[in-house]
């Protein structure tokens, strides 16, 4: 999860904020080191010593880990401090000085990062005594043995597909209870491992060692594929694994290999296709489709083609193999048959696309909007997202040919009708739209989006106009009409910097009504969040008076209190 720094509180649940805060305010954090660009490493005290490391870059934070095994979130406590740390200035906190460690360290003071005092360890240490430290964690160390074995198999000139097989296996093997499966958590620490055999493919796909990140990649795969049947794996670790390691083997494909790797990641992806490792899956698609990168002479194009006429006709994969024989076709530059495919198969979408395409580039407008429009129809009943797509087809068209009534006939639709924008239509609207006339344009479009009582999304439809037109006293009027805490939150940023004070005024109201009718502690962190917001919009002294109100009137509630008392 990628969190922005100065919003991190934004990010992570309410509960880890409190705790997160309560560990900073102690001083259990010492000081974090800086280990590299962006890379910052801070040991926070707990029931033992946790080290938790980040990468900041352009104010995100893009990767956070704990060595702590708490693993009911994306964020732990430990994480949350270190970041309550890093913002005490712009957050204005105070902390108690810890007792041990650096946090009393100046900031301004110059520290060796941790990998420059790694490289002179190591530049002292012997040979001799360094073989036999590594011995040792291979011996009590099942991951680091793993880890080792396969880094330095490539060097092996027996090395095979087998040999990390063997490794992963013993990982899943490691995972897996009783019963056989493979928790959420441990599905998540089953991910993280594999990813370093992931990043040691990545390191000979660099070097151009396409033998051995073949041999990696295709064992992940096997092995997570298999590894998924009997996983919760509901945040990805595992599948993931198997989506970089299949994005590897595409790079070979794509970047012209020797012949001999060419066969070789060839054969692999047939023999997947017909043994069927990844039926069911996604990726039994993808070894077709890495095939067809893979073929040049016709017994091959012949081959994969037999291989595709084999496949189901259904649904996903029929639309996937007919784009695959489609592209089988012009790979061979038969552009009669190919010409004749695309018009027997345009129910399929990624085959209709194509033909629009080539319809425009051949300057033949008429034949392209036609099949554009024989797609509204053919897809109106089953599939109305291609609707949109294919009158934003239209739409296109309309543009390239220049003819401003059909501009504004299907921007004007697309923008009333769609909540998934292909293209700005506003700004296509307003740009066709004589500029003497777009006031009551605008004004007409604010009339018929009021009167269709179909839309759902007509008060947000509005709202946009008049932050596009900067009509700030009409959108604050729109939120006044309708002033929850959804809302609010939803247009503070266009209404802020004109209206904090106003902003402040309807949170303070929405949240003494929320806990009117709401309660229990997620109910309280939930409006405290909020009271949190009023305070960034200079509302601080209102804020004190609701927390003022709160104490006196909900006084029994002790959640809410504990809850105040964390802001």
């Amino acid at each position: 999860m990628q969190i922005p720094l100065n919003r991190f509180d934004e990010y992570i649940d309410d509960t880890i904020l409190k705790r997160g805060l309560a560990y900073f305010r102690k001083g259990k954090v010492h000081e974090p080191e800086k280990t590299g660009p962006g890379e910052y490493e801070a040991v926070v005290e707990g029931t033992e010593d946790y080290t938790v490391r980040l990468v900041v870059a352009n104010e995100v934070v893009t990767e956070h880990v704990c060595s702590c095994p708490y693993d009911m979130g994306p964020v732990c406590k430990h994480v949350a401090a270190v970041l309550f740390f890093l913002q005490q200035d712009t957050l204005d906190l105070k902390k108690k000085p810890s007792k041990k460690g650096t946090a009393g360290v100046k900031k301004t003071a110059k520290r060796k990062t941790v990998a420059k005092r790694i490289d002179e360890m190591l530049d002292n240490i012997g040979h001799d005594e360094l073989k036999q430290f590594v011995r040792e964690q291979a011996a009590v160390n099942i991951q680091f043995r793993n880890l080792l074995l396969a880094s330095f198999a490539v060097h092996d000139p027996d090395e095979s597909k087998g040999f990390y097989e063997k490794q992963l296996k013993s990982i899943i093997r490691s995972a897996t209870d009783r019963y056989g499966l493979i928790d959420w958590s441990t599905s998540n620490r089953v991910g993280e491992t594999v990813n370093e055999f992931l990043r040691l493919a990545k390191k000979q796909l660099d070097g151009n060692n396409h033998t051995s990140t073949i041999y990696i990649c295709t064992a992940v795969m096997e092995q997570m594929v298999d590894a998924l049947q009997s996983s919760d794996d509901s945040d990805g670790s595992i599948g993931n694994c198997i989506y970089t390691a299949c994005d590897m083997l595409f790079s070979i494909a794509e970047s012209r290999p020797q012949e001999t790797i060419r066969k070789l990641l060839l054969d692999y992806c047939h023999e997947a296709a017909e043994k069927k490792i990844y039926s069911g899956w996604d990726w039994h698609i993808e070894m077709l489709r890495l095939a067809a990168l893979l073929v040049i002479t016709d017994d091959e194009i012949e081959r994969l083609t037999g291989d595709l006429d084999k496949e189901q006709r259904t649904g996903y994969d029929s639309e996937e193999t007919q784009s695959i024989k489609y592209g089988l076709i012009v790979k061979t530059k038969r552009q009669k048959e190919a010409e004749a495919y695309l018009e027997a198969n345009l129910g399929n979408p990624k085959l209709r696309r194509i033909a629009i395409q080539l319809a425009i580039e051949k300057g033949d407008y008429g034949k392209a909007a036609g099949i554009a429009g024989d797609g509204v129809i053919y897809d109106r009943k089953d599939r109305p997202g291609l609707v949109v797509e294919w009158y934003d087809w239209l739409l296109k068209i309309a543009q390239v040919r220049g003819d401003r009534e059909q501009i504004l006939q299907y921007a004007r639709k697309l923008f009333m009708e769609n909540f998934r924008h292909e293209q700005d239509y506003y700004a296509i609207l307003k740009q066709q739209v004589e500029p003497g006339m777009w006031s009551g344009y605008v004004e007409d479009l604010i009339r018929e989006i009021t009167g269709n009582k179909r839309s759902w999304y007509a008060r947000d439809q509005i709202a946009g106009i008049y932050i596009r037109e900067g009509w700030l006293d009409r959108l604050l009027r729109l939120v006044k009409a309708s002033p929850d805490l959804k809302t609010l939150e939803k247009y503070e940023s266009a209404l802020a910097g004109e209206y904090p004070a106003e902003l402040v005024r309807l949170y303070a109201s929405a949240v003494v009504e929320y806990l009117k009718t709401n309660v229990g502690r997620n109910h309280y962190q939930h409006a405290c969040r909020y009271l949190r917001r009023m305070i960034k919009l200079g509302g601080r002294e209102k804020t004190s008076e609701l927390v003022a109100l709160f104490r006196a009137e909900y006084s029994q509630r002790k959640a809410l209190m504990e809850e105040l008392n964390s802001l």
